[in-house]
């Protein structure tokens, strides 16, 4: 048994949310590179110049990418070898994205949902945890913007629907989220579980590599994307998206639940091991 006093998971929630709005993720950029080489229109190929040179200002001024530093997801696997102590997980989470955004000098955007009463510190957090072998702890910051996160939609099909209904239905989410979730985007996609289940799965894609390998439909998905010209910031081109990112859970025989997650071109997250 691995014994780990909370506050190490503060401190690492804390670097992990100043990295994560600060430094744009390497596959990201790497990504926008690649696409200014196979992109043909003139504007767009300018804007993604202009979000490469954003993303080397913030980072070496040590400034937030985006003025909209979001809310903080994060997203905790904890071996089960591991005992914990020194406090309650939550409340070091949440001091973790107090500290850094108050650091950071980020905005503040948390409120309550129905007074509307900002919290002034973007906590809480929204923690996802999971269980797994070993005695290691992964920590994953993702502060997620609502220009996005807004158009994100999830449908409970029909099992009958299959897999063209899945992919018209990406191909709806993307166009309806249009210039107003700023493209280029990387989309992330979640079948089958439950309700919850694709929702979080959706939103777990999100943070995989997009330059690694690829499967069969994610590719398809962002051909098709890119057919629909939206193009970086809406003025239209071949770069509507980055890259997709599909996972699945085994689903009820009655049921086929589809959620579509929309990430931003600062689509951020930083990851570390403890």
């Amino acid at each position: 048994m691995r014994n780990v006093n909370v506050n190490r998971i503060k401190k690492v929630t804390e670097q992990l949310a100043i990295k994560s709005n600060m430094i744009l993720r390497k596959d990201i950029l790497s990504a926008l590179k690649k696409a200014i080489q196979r992109e043909k229109a003139k504007k767009a190929k300018e804007v993604m110049k202009v979000l490469i040179e954003n993303a080397k200002i913030a980072k070496r001024e040590r400034l937030a990418i985006c003025q909209d530093t979001g809310v903080a997801c994060v997203y905790l696997e904890i071996g089960q070898e591991v005992r914990l102590f020194g406090g309650v997980l939550d409340k070091a989470v949440n001091s973790g994205v107090k500290l850094a955004y108050r650091k950071g000098y980020f905005r503040n955007s948390i409120v309550d949902p129905i007074s509307r009463k900002n919290t002034n510190n973007n906590a809480p957090a929204v923690i996802h945890t999971k269980i797994v072998k070993g005695s290691k702890i992964k920590v994953v910051v993702v502060p997620k913007g609502f220009g996005c996160e807004n158009k994100n939609q999830i449908k409970m099909f029909e099992p009958t629907a299959g897999l063209e209904g899945i992919k018209k239905f990406v191909i709806k989410v993307v166009k309806e989220a249009g210039a107003d979730a700023c493209p280029p985007f990387v989309i992330g996609v979640g079948i089958g579980g439950t309700f919850e289940k694709a929702a979080e799965l959706s939103k777990e894609a999100l943070i995989k590599d997009i330059t690694g390998r690829s499967s069969k439909l994610e590719r398809e998905l962002l051909k098709k994307i890119n057919k629909l010209n939206i193009g970086p910031i809406g003025i239209r081109g071949r770069t509507t998206a980055l890259g997709v990112s599909v996972l699945t859970h085994p689903t009820h025989i009655a049921g086929l639940p589809v959620a579509v997650s929309v990430g931003c071109h600062a689509m951020r997250s930083a990851t570390k091991t403890i």
